[in-house]
């Protein structure tokens, strides 16, 4: 079992690496203006109860990246989303966006175990409303399938990976660089070093992270990082925009 599991990681592994350069869906970003995103993956109850007021003190909308099977269940680090908390950050103007529905890695399905996943994540978040519309993905673990990405081409207008870095000029919607919000992987320098790259670039920056607390999961971030962050965009006239709005700004 533990040879099996080893061989799983390895494939993955190197099918992520390969995702990097393969199968790219090119596209050359358009915006007149640096922009960032905030995202969440998995959607733990604290980034929409704590997370989303301090978005709100600064007009700002983020991207959750939903697996409908982890909602409302305890994950081993924090407690997933309510339903009703889902729908709530899509009436107030955030992204509701998909994850696989049982958070299962790409790298381990065929095309139809995807093509089930999504549906399966798709008639979730539209049995809860439909109006939202779920128009971008994000990748469970950050890995990406260089097998896959023409499949999740032909469905969503953006997946995006964990590979950290500002995307500018053109690039590959369907591998977009993200950059941990992280309190183990970044600080406020680290914070302030991204944004400087971004407004070089005139590019598009992504954060992903996951819970917001005061003592967060190796996975999440402290809401004074956020508000840091947040600050670090007003002081330099990014424009915050959720993952369909940026795209959008940039001509898609």
């Amino acid at each position: 079992m533990a040879a099996q599991t080893n061989w799983r990681d390895l494939k993955a592994r190197v099918d992520n690496r390969l995702s990097r350069y393969f199968c790219a869906t090119p596209f050359k970003l358009d915006n007149r203006q640096p922009i960032v995103s905030f995202t969440f993956d998995d959607f733990p109850e604290s980034a929409a109860s704590v997370g989303a007021p301090i978005l709100d003190q600064y007009g700002a909308k983020a991207t959750f990246y939903v697996s409908g099977g982890e909602i409302d269940k305890w994950s081993g680090r924090w407690q997933g989303a309510r339903a009703d908390t889902v729908v709530e950050m899509h009436r107030r103007g955030h992204e509701i966006a998909c994850h696989t529905f049982s958070h299962v890695r790409t790298t381990d399905l065929d095309s139809a175990r995807l093509a089930d996943e999504i549906e399966k994540n798709r008639r979730y978040l539209l049995g809860l409303d439909p109006s939202i519309r779920i128009e971008n993905f994000a990748y469970p673990y950050g890995l990406g399938s260089v097998w896959r990405k023409t499949q999740l081409a032909k469905t969503f207008q953006s997946s995006r990976s964990i590979i950290p870095g500002v995307n500018h000029g053109t690039v590959d919607l369907h591998y977009l660089r993200s950059t941990p919000l992280v309190n183990l992987h970044i600080d406020r320098d680290g914070v302030d070093r991204a944004f400087d790259e971004l407004v070089a670039t005139c590019g598009w920056l992504i954060f992903y992270g996951h819970d917001v607390a005061a003592e967060p999961s190796p996975f999440g971030c402290t809401p004074d990082l956020l508000r840091h962050a947040l600050d670090a965009a007003a002081r330099r006239n990014v424009a915050v925009m959720t993952v369909a709005g940026a795209l959008r700004a940039a001509g898609l």
